[in-house]
Parts: structure tokens; C-alpha cells; sequence
């Protein structure tokens, strides 16, 4: 009987990490995000082996940012290796806009269109090609920026939105490993040229600070982050059932916005008081508060010493009785 070849281990990773995410969610139809380079190709790879068996359609969509000389040439060659993979293939071209700066810009237009091309295909799902080394690098901007624990939470494997199911698989998997797979499977992947330049705070993360990190720390530094993170959304998920428990009995709808009881407020946790001051803001003015902007707005109920009203990004919040008013800008509140 002949000897089949052993399969190469950083390919087993993918397709095993692939395969989990793929049984765990059970979409019919998914589509892949390719930019063609050794994460997402890795991934794609893995996808068209693992998809047919579990009966799965899947399309890879490459996005041509139109922000580099040769582009849509790299896009043309990352659709043709997804066809020699068995995958259908297609290019979107976006149109990258200047706001929030180069990187969050060409994020939006990227996800917009993928989202749009997933449901054009009626896909169940997107699926990202971000390993653990993005986590880490993720995790680190976070804390930097001091952000708080949304941040240092990183990305989730899985997220629902208005757009969509967004799948992660390669989450537990290193970035060595899928370079090392698209080796072993004969792959030739495209190495953005963006992921090259330190003007990029990422890449200055990927390039100069994790590298420091390991060679002072010891190794296992980037696992280390991902784990944080991990433990950091489980710590997460406890507090949004919290909050949802708690914010029905305390929470009432104002004339102009929303109110909160001032005693309830206090009653909570500090941890679970701030989530629920940013929840309110969120959830009813589409705005994001600092630290000290949550702070402030907590001291209404835990330091009452009749301060006047807080203005808050999109609305202002002031003490009124034994409640606390959240309401919209430009509309006042009297006084009580």
C-alpha cells in the first residue's frame, strides 16, 4: 500500500482552526476576505479544502483600496489564486475616503464592501483572516491608548452586527504559521507594502515593540495578550447580562432623552455604574465617553453636592430629584 505523504503541520493548524469555526457556526454560505496576503491567502486555502465537506458555498472577495500603484493588479492575482483553489473569486473596487485617518478609512470601505458583497451572495457570514499576532498587536494599541477594557478586549472571534455575522478563526493561530502554510501548500502570497511603513502605529507595534517585548520578557508575550483578551470579552459577557438585568428597574425614558435613578446608580458597582452611564450614552445618543467624562457623570449620583449640568459629546446629563437626565443637545431641562 502506498505511504500518503503527511500533511504539513501549519497547514493541519489552519484547516483544523477553519474547520472548528466553521462546525461551531454552521453558516450555508460564507465569503472570505482576501487581500492575498499570507494570513487571508492561508485562510482561503483552508476554506476551499474544509467548505465542500461540510457542505458550505464559499466566495472569496478581494478589495481593491485603489490607494497604491499596481493595485488592482495585486487584487486580479489574489481572485486568480482563490479560482486555482476551487474558491469563486470576485474584485470590488472601494473608494477610500479621508476621514479618521488612512488606516480607519480604508477599515469602513473595506468592511462596507464586504458586507455588501456578502449580501449580495445571500453569504451567512465574512470571514476575517486575523491571527494572534494581530490580537496581540490590537490588545497593545489598546493599552496604550488607555482605552479602557473595551479595548484591551481585542477582536472576538465572533461578531454580529446590523451588517452581519464577522467570523475570526484564525484567531489562535500565529502569523508564522499561515506564512509557513501557504509555503508548504505552494502559495505565493502578497506582502502590502503598508505593512511595512512605521508611519502606521500598528506596524510600529508589529515591528519594533513586540519584538523588544519578547527578547526582554522571554517569549509566549503575544499568547500572553491574546489570553487577555480572551479572559477580558468572558469578563465582558458577564456584565452586559448584568446590565441588562439591572437597566430595565432604573432606567425610564425623559421628555427629551432618557433618565436614570440616582440611588440605583449608586447602589451598583463602580465597575457596573460606569458601563451603565456609557450603555445610556451609547445605546440613546450614538456617542462614546471618556473616562473622566464617566466619571463626572457618575459623581450626580455618589457625590451629589448640587454641581450643575455635564456636557457630554452629543448630549449633556444633570441631576434632577432622585434621577439623573440624560438628554439631548440643545434641549434644557427644569430644574427641580
Amino acid at each position: 500500500m502506498p505511504v500518503r505523504p503527511s500533511l504539513d503541520p501549519a497547514v493541519a493548524d489552519v484547516r483544523r482552526a477553519v474547520r472548528a469555526a466553521l462546525e461551531t457556526s454552521r453558516p450555508a454560505s460564507v465569503v472570505v476576505a482576501l487581500s492575498g496576503g499570507p494570513d487571508s491567502l492561508a485562510l482561503a486555502a483552508a476554506v476551499a479544502f474544509e467548505a465542500p465537506k461540510l457542505g458550505i458555498a464559499a466566495t472569496a472577495v478581494t478589495i481593491d483600496h485603489r490607494l497604491q500603484e499596481g493595485s488592482a493588479d495585486a487584487a486580479d492575482r489574489a481572485a486568480a489564486a482563490a479560482r486555482a483553489l476551487g474558491l469563486d473569486a470576485v474584485v470590488v473596487a472601494v473608494q477610500v475616503g479621508a476621514e479618521g485617518g488612512p488606516e480607519a478609512s480604508a477599515r469602513h470601505a473595506r468592511y462596507a464592501a464586504l458586507s455588501a458583497a456578502a449580501r449580495e451572495r445571500g453569504a451567512d457570514a465574512v470571514l476575517l483572516g486575523h491571527t494572534l499576532d494581530d490580537q496581540a498587536e490590537t490588545v497593545l494599541l489598546g493599552l496604550a491608548r488607555g482605552s479602557g477594557a473595551s479595548s484591551l478586549m481585542g477582536m472576538a472571534p465572533e461578531r454580529t452586527d446590523e451588517s452581519g455575522l464577522w467570523m475570526r478563526p484564525l484567531l489562535g493561530v500565529r502569523r508564522a504559521t499561515t506564512v509557513a502554510a501557504c509555503a508548504a501548500e505552494g502559495l505565493d502570497p502578497w506582502h502590502d507594502p503598508h505593512n511595512s511603513e512605521p508611519r502606521f502605529s500598528r506596524v510600529r507595534v508589529r515591528e519594533r515593540v513586540l519584538p523588544v517585548l519578547e527578547t526582554e520578557l522571554g517569549p509566549g508575550i503575544a499568547e500572553a495578550l491574546a489570553r487577555t483578551a480572551e479572559q477580558l470579552r468572558e469578563d465582558a459577557e458577564a456584565f452586559a447580562e448584568m446590565i441588562d438585568e439591572t437597566i430595565e428597574d432604573i432606567v425610564e425614558h425623559a421628555e427629551a432623552g432618557i433618565s436614570v435613578s440616582a440611588a440605583a446608580l449608586a447602589a451598583n458597582p463602580a465597575a457596573l455604574r460606569q458601563r451603565i452611564i456609557r450603555l445610556i450614552v451609547s445605546s440613546e445618543f450614538g456617542e462614546s465617553l471618556t473616562r473622566s467624562q464617566t466619571l463626572d457623570v457618575a459623581r450626580l449620583a455618589t457625590d451629589w453636592a448640587g454641581q450643575g449640568p455635564i456636557d457630554l459629546p452629543g448630549c449633556s446629563a444633570r441631576r434632577i430629584g432622585g434621577r439623573i437626565v440624560f438628554a439631548a443637545t440643545g434641549h434644557g431641562a427644569a430644574s427641580a
